[in-house]
């Protein structure tokens, strides 16, 4: 019994079959044990622990289920042959990375990604998702349609046209694993070598994944407007992508007229299509909220991609698309052949969460959530300006700061950096020529500080930033 000198401890949370258990595997796979030794009977070793046969009979059913030892009849249990046998390695503690270190070093972060996950609808999102598992129904663990399941996307066509006036039938909506998936859906659709025209700034995942799948991307330059058709005119483009709604980074948005100039160009040639990114549309803080450029399409030339990790959270990973009804035909010929990648009992719960009417209770609350921390985030900001104006305050979650004084975006990066605040420099979201651009703004994003962090924070940028400008 000496090779097995078990130390059990009585007053530990860890039952005691676990720690016979844990010993006589580690005890095997560091080499205590080797392979064919034969272990004690379960009686013989019950006796020496002073614990119940069935305790030690738990221990060894754990070891043979994994194949640590087996039990030979009328011989007793043997250590197997651990050759090929896979071992988890023994976790050693982390060094801390780079990435790691830099975040630590932020007390606060104006992160324009960021979203209040403590405002997350835990209650009910227990209740929908206990009621959708208990149904007796295990069609929901097989592949469902490829576009979606049709009650969620009845649910979404219903949302829509209430909040968003987009006109959609449920056969145009397709349902994927965040905008990431349906852009490369829509890009497997065309096919690769298309022209898109992008704005710069832009979002910049989007213009990499373009590029990425051997697309040309014709950067078009923006006014106050948005994207200047005039200049797209020239382009050869066959594909426009824009955010009509709430440009990101920049945060324009794009006037009825200019919006009929752009339906003008798509509708000009019957190979154009106008993407609409419809990301955070739902909070916006001045005036009554515009209704998407899909609901002005009357020559089915706009697809419409909007998505939940906004409004609710990231992880969701649920995005959507509405296709004109004229690609309809091209979808079912080649985008039904990728199975959906979202869980259909994750569908069944956001169609759930939207048909009770939680979804719109949850809107409203972030709507007030937010508006007050951009309240008071602009009200602190007054502070600054002298050295620097607001835009792209009115919807969103951001907003952007541009410096007049003469400092630029490194700088003020640097300057917050080394009080605890991380802000973002706008030249990260220039693409094409552009990349590069000098550019004295930052990004704010508000949504993941709450209002007294906010105040801290932008106390901090006055140390950082008002007093540098004094000097």
């Amino acid at each position: 019994m000496n090779e097995l000198t078990i130390s059990l401890d009585g007053t530990s949370s860890v039952p005691l079959y676990e720690q016979i258990y844990k010993y006589i595997k580690s005890d095997i796979q560091n080499g205590g044990l080797p392979f064919q030794r034969r272990l004690p009977s379960t009686r013989k070793l019950a006796k020496y622990l002073q614990v119940s046969r069935t305790t030690v009979d738990l221990a060894y059913e754990q070891l043979v289920s994994e194949g640590y030892i087996e039990a030979i009849p009328c011989r007793g249990y043997f250590v197997c042959n651990l050759e090929g046998l896979y071992r988890l390695k023994t976790k050693q503690p982390q060094k801390e990375t780079p990435a790691r270190q830099e975040q630590e070093r932020y007390l606060y972060d104006f992160s324009p990604y960021g979203v209040d996950l403590h405002s997350f609808p835990q209650n009910a999102w227990r209740k929908l998702s206990k009621e959708v598992l208990l149904e007796e129904e295990r069609s929901l663990f097989q592949l469902g349609d490829p576009q979606g399941e049709l009650q969620l996307r009845c649910s979404i066509a219903a949302y829509l046209h209430q909040a968003r006036a987009v006109e959609a039938d449920p056969e145009q909506i397709v349902v994927g694993a965040g905008n990431d998936f349906l852009l490369l859906l829509l890009c497997s659709l065309f096919g690769t070598g298309q022209t898109i025209a992008m704005e710069s700034p832009t979002y910049k995942k989007a213009y990499d994944l373009f590029r990425n799948l051997s697309n040309q991307v014709r950067i078009v330059e923006m006014d106050e407007s948005g994207m200047r058709v005039d200049l797209l005119e020239q382009t050869d483009a066959r594909v426009a992508y824009v955010m009509p709604s709430h440009q990101f980074p920049l945060g324009k948005v794009m006037p009825v007229g200019r919006r009929m100039q752009l339906l003008a160009w798509a509708a000009a040639k019957e190979d154009r299509y106008i993407i609409e990114d419809d990301y955070d549309s739902e909070f916006r803080y001045k005036g009554k909220p515009i209704p998407a450029l899909q609901g002005y399409d009357r020559a089915e030339r706009v697809i419409y991609i909007g998505t939940f990790s906004k409004s609710i959270a990231p992880a969701i990973r649920v995005s959507y698309l509405v296709l004109p009804k004229s690609l309809l035909a091209l979808y079912r010929e080649r985008g039904r052949v990728i199975s959906s990648t979202v869980s259909r009992v994750d569908q069944r719960i956001i169609a759930g969460f939207l048909d009770g009417g939680y979804y719109e209770r949850h809107l409203n609350k972030m709507r007030a959530v937010y508006k007050a921390r951009h309240d008071v985030l602009l009200e602190e900001l007054k502070a600054f300006r002298r050295i620097c104006r607001v835009s792209g305050e009115h919807a969103g979650v951001h907003l952007l700061l541009t410096f007049t004084d003469g400092r630029d975006e490194a700088e003020a990066i640097r300057q917050a950096a080394q009080h605890g605040v991380r802000v973002y420099g706008l030249s990260r979201y220039y693409v094409g020529d552009a990349t590069g651009k000098a550019s004295a703004t930052v990004i704010l994003g508000y949504a993941n500080l709450t209002e007294k962090a906010i105040r801290e924070a932008v106390e901090r940028l006055q140390r950082a930033w008002l007093d540098k400008a004094g000097e």
